[in-house]
């Protein structure tokens, strides 16, 4: 392996801890977001259901004014007529009179349809109060929980980056703004082994060229389909492991027969 990668790769470690940090960190804030969230519509159904129900109020209101206006012309229509002494004045007052007692019933069950809307909404707007004081109530220890777990992923956070920090000054000055770019890029490994003669980052087969330059560890080797940097990783960096390289393990394997 080239030498200078080892601090990058050291590095590396420091900032895949902090990238999954920064991943539950966001997860946390959207729960966050989520909670309070609930809560504005909770809150938005309340302010519009008793916007609704102030409506209802006035045109009830206004219904009930129209009942009482109706009611005073039927009774001075009543005493017209009873003050008229021809037939025909009789009649037209009488069929004036019955249309307004259609007006009255009418109004009065436009009336009464609103009345009932209004007790429905009141009550809508009942269980709306108790799902968004429940919500309230509810929701604190887990907002709580959730702010206190972001806490301390930033507090895990600061101390990650102060070792990361301390590493990146011993770190090769022109290998180092390379690496920090395609960090940026990826948000994932950059700096990874071969594998069996696969790229370990995109998994794309490489050249045997391309794995003897990596293996000599003379210059930096970047793979030709993801750009990650390439390393080659010696057996005893994966004994133990489980991961030998099937290659080495068919070598051994005609060697022992």
């Amino acid at each position: 392996m080239l030498q200078s990668l080892k601090a990058i790769l050291d590095i590396q470690e420091f900032d895949m801890k902090m990238i999954r940090l920064m991943r539950l960190k966001r997860e946390r804030m959207k729960e966050l977001e989520h909670i309070d969230n609930l809560r504005q519509e909770l809150r938005a159904q309340q302010a519009e259901k008793e916007s609704e129900i102030a409506e209802l109020n006035r045109t009830t209101a206004s219904q009930e004014i129209k009942i009482h206006e109706i009611k005073e012309k039927i009774k001075k229509l009543e005493s017209r007529q009873a003050s008229v002494k021809k037939v025909d004045e009789f009649n037209a007052i009488t069929q004036e009179m019955t249309q307004a007692e259609r007006e009255r019933i009418a109004t009065e069950q436009i009336a009464s349809d609103l009345i009932d809307k209004r007790h429905l909404e009141e009550e809508i707007l009942t269980k709306i109060k108790e799902s968004l004081a429940q919500s309230e109530e509810s929701s604190v220890a887990l907002e709580n929980e959730i702010k206190e777990s972001i806490r301390m992923i930033n507090k895990e956070g600061s101390e990650l980056k102060i070792g990361r920090d301390l590493l990146a000054k011993s770190a090769d000055p022109e290998i180092m703004p390379i690496y920090q770019r395609l960090l940026n890029n990826k948000k994932d490994r950059v700096v990874v082994p071969i594998e069996n003669r696969t790229c370990s980052g995109c998994h794309i087969t490489l050249t045997a060229q391309h794995e003897n330059v990596v293996r000599k560890g003379e210059r930096l080797t970047f793979c030709e389909h993801c750009s990650r940097i390439h390393y080659w990783q010696e057996i005893e960096e994966v004994e133990g492991s489980g991961a030998t390289p099937k290659r080495r393990r068919r070598k051994l394997a005609s060697s022992n027969a």
